[in-house]
Order: structure tokens, then sequence, then C-alpha cells
């Protein structure tokens, strides 16, 4: 008898479609394993207003196929001019569950963010009022700051005036990848909350050089030492509520990633789950993986826990060598490689 795992349906809450031929191709991948995602709102032409939002799931609803029931939690790209009224509008809306900071500069399509976050005060007063929650790119673009220690100068001298000026506001540190942001998350307040991605869970900076530069495992916030690896996974499998599964699949076509300067960002929406089962097994921690994808999520942003099932088995499966999307390729996480775990349709 096969090996099965049977889960209350998981959500995403990072997650990047894109937009176009790139959405139509890859959100049918989310749509199979995750009942809801948490959209990201960095694209060419940012999603700063409830009106661009919703437009864009729109885009992605239509793209969705049809036998698949997928939510797209919609979010908004905060930069120096958004205003509280915007912010009441999001709300009010009912389509957006987040607002998402990227300091200007620090990943894809982040030219348009925040370069000075005093200037967002009124927006972070507004949210805090509302419950809307904070999703933030926590690494630092000051160019003196080794590139490793990003996150954790951020965290200290962005984020903590932050939360001590609204201590009420709702954050979730996206992506965390250090010792140092894992302890933040645990020390601070019920308010914050952090999502994992798979790939920091499974790599650390030494895959990034491993037989040569390997520009498909480079993404923002980068792969970190062995340490942080294993201090990221360690939250992850521990059951605090406060850590919860957040992919950060980043699709980007084979020409932009393989280039003289080459786009931050790792496609793992093909396997995602199947590869959260394979880090949780490998923890002897299979009993909270449920936990993980599925309950510490909508928890933490106050919506209902999902009330269909997806199941899991244990069968080894080979990730194809490259994805088509027009007339490039898409290079999947593990591409030719083997993923212990297939998603039983």
């Amino acid at each position: 008898m096969p090996i099965t795992l049977t889960l209350t349906r998981p959500d995403d809450w990072h997650l990047h479609l894109r937009d176009g031929e790139l959405l139509r191709r890859v959100v049918h991948d989310s749509a199979r394993r995750f009942a809801r995602a948490i959209i990201m709102p960095n694209l060419p032409v940012p999603v700063t207003t409830t009106e661009l939002a919703r437009h864009y799931r729109e885009r992605i609803l239509a793209a969705v196929p049809a036998e698949c029931d997928f939510q797209p939690l919609m979010t908004l790209y905060l930069t120096d001019e958004t205003s509280p009224a915007e912010i009441a509008a999001a709300q009010a809306s009912g389509i957006i569950q987040g607002v998402k900071w990227y300091p200007a500069g620090a990943t894809t399509n982040s030219q348009f963010g925040v370069s000075d976050v005093t200037r967002c005060h009124p927006a972070l007063a507004a949210m805090e009022s509302l419950g809307m929650p904070l999703l933030i790119h926590a690494e630092t673009t000051d160019s003196r700051v080794d590139v490793f220690d990003c996150e954790a100068v951020f965290l200290d001298r962005q984020l903590v005036p932050v939360l001590r000026r609204f201590p009420g506001l709702r954050v979730v540190i996206e992506h965390v990848t250090t010792a140092q942001a894992v302890q933040f998350v645990r020390d601070a307040s019920p308010h914050v909350g952090a999502t994992i991605t798979v790939h920091h869970l499974l790599l650390n900076r030494n895959a990034l050089f491993e037989g040569g530069l390997r520009p498909h495992h480079y993404c923002r916030p980068v792969l970190k030492r062995e340490q942080h690896r294993q201090a990221v996974l360690e939250a992850a499998i521990s059951g605090h509520p406060r850590f919860f599964a957040g992919t950060d699949s980043a699709p980007h076509l084979r020409r932009d990633k393989e280039s003289a300067c080459g786009c931050a960002g790792i496609y793992t929406a093909h396997a995602a789950l199947e590869l959260y089962a394979e880090v949780f097994e490998q923890g002897s921690a299979l009993e909270r993986l449920e936990g993980f994808v599925s309950f510490h999520g909508p928890d933490f942003y106050g919506l209902p826990r999902n009330s269909t099932q997806i199941t899991l088995e244990k069968e080894p499966w080979i990730v194809p060598n490259s994805i088509l999307v027009g007339d490039d390729h898409l290079i999947p996480f593990r591409a030719g490689e083997t993923v212990q775990w297939r998603l039983v349709d």
C-alpha cells in the first residue's frame, strides 16, 4: 500500500503570479495545490490602488482553470504617497488582505517602493486602526551593508522603529532567512508573523555555486549560511503558530534569469506542497505539516480555515527540465531532479 498524507487544503501566503502569458501558465500550478494565495503587487506597473487590484484579480480569475477552486487574496503596493483614504478603500473592498512594503530597489519591480518610511506613517496609522496587515520585504537597500546582512540590518534599523510607533500594526515579515529574523518573530508581539519559503528550507548559499554559478538559485533575500537555514528549518517544523507557508514562488523566463544581470526569483509552485512535505519528513515532523501549510496562516490573517482536503502520496517523480512559455522557457526548481512526494489529483 502506498503511503499517503491527507491535509486540510493549504494556502500560499506569498505568491508571485506575474501577468499576461506567464500568469496564464503558472496559475494552474498554484491553483492545483492551494485554495488561496496572497498575490504580490510588484508588476511592472505596480498595483498601488484598489481599482488596479480589482482589475488584476479579474485577470487572475480568468486564467484559473475551470476545474480549480482558487481564491486570489490581493495586496496593494506601498509607496511614499499611499494615502489613508486608499487604505480605507482597500479595507472596504473585501478583496485586499494586506499592503506590501518593498524598500525601493530591493528586488524585482521595487523601484517604485518606499524610499522614506516616515512618509508612509499616515498610511501605516490607518492600517493599524483598520487591522490591515503590513507585509514586508525585509531587506535594507543601504549599499554599505553586506548583502548577506541586509535582512538583519533592516529589522534593527527600520522595522523596530515602525513597531514602536505603531505597536498595534499587524506585520508579516516575508520569507525570513536568518536566525536573527526567526528570533525577532519569536520575541515579538502576537501581531507579528512570518512566512517561510520551501527553497530557503532546502538550500543554503553554497547552492548558488555548485558546479558553477547557478542563476536559477538566485533569489532575494539571497540564500544564507547553513546555520541560518537550520534556524529557519527549526522554526518551520516547530509548530510555532506565527510561522507559516509562503512559497515566494517567483517565475522569470529563462532569458531573464540567464543574463548579464539576472532576475531574482525561484519558481517553486509546480511542487511547493510536495517539497514542504519532503522537508517536514526529513525533520521527523510530518504531523506538524498541516499546521504550517493549512492552519497558521489563516489563523494569523483572521480568515476561516479551508474545509476541503488534499492528498499527497509518497511516490518519487522527476521535475521537467523546463516549462514552455511562449517562445521561451521557465526553469522550475529541482529541474530534472527527483521530488519524493506526489500530489494525488
